[in-house]
């Protein structure tokens, strides 16, 4: 019982400081959970991390319950999830009860502006680990550039993005073993 209310504060505060969704929640929680806690390896943390990107849904709930069903199945994964959820949840309820009262004043409308740069810096600083950590260099960088700009100025849809890379990583995998 002490691992669920443990596991299910720690994504609470996670949840509760955290400005920016789900990839700005990234690195706090590798920090906790395989840093400080050491509840899953690095390279578990990573591949739960790609799991919870190619699933539908909100990206910080899904990551909390791969992490939780992982350590104890589907208890923790309720205990994490509902850390994760519960403040942004009790947030959200908090600004609507008040923000209709204060919406006009320039003041609030400055502090959330003033938001928005540290929210681009909060979702840009797992980017740049993952891109570590996936291994990415001077070599292959052309990949993630050429794939947003086909879905930015091209329209291309992700998912065909998403299966040519697969086809392509395949094919790659073949070359390179048959070599």
């Amino acid at each position: 019982m002490n691992f669920y209310i443990n596991s299910f504060g720690t994504f609470f505060k996670i949840g509760l400081f955290t400005i920016g969704g789900g990839y700005a929640m990234v690195p706090l929680i590798e920090e906790e959970i395989v840093n400080k806690k050491q509840w899953i390896a690095k390279e578990d943390f990573i591949d739960l991390l790609a799991i919870a990107q190619s699933v539908p849904g909100v990206f910080a709930v899904n990551l909390s319950i791969f992490i939780g069903y992982k350590l104890r199945k589907f208890p923790g994964a309720l205990a994490m999830a509902l850390g994760t959820i519960l403040p942004s949840f009790l947030i959200i309820l908090g600004i609507a009860l008040f923000f209709q009262r204060f919406k006009e004043y320039e003041a609030v409308e400055n502090i959330f502006k003033g938001i928005r740069p540290a929210v681009v810096a909060l979702i840009a600083a797992p980017t740049f680990s993952m891109a570590k950590s996936a291994k990415i260099n001077k070599y292959n960088v052309w990949i993630p550039i050429v794939s947003a700009l086909l879905i930015w100025l091209l329209g291309v849809s992700p998912v065909y993005i998403i299966a040519l890379a697969g086809v392509g990583g395949f094919i790659f995998g073949k070359l390179k073993h048959s070599c």
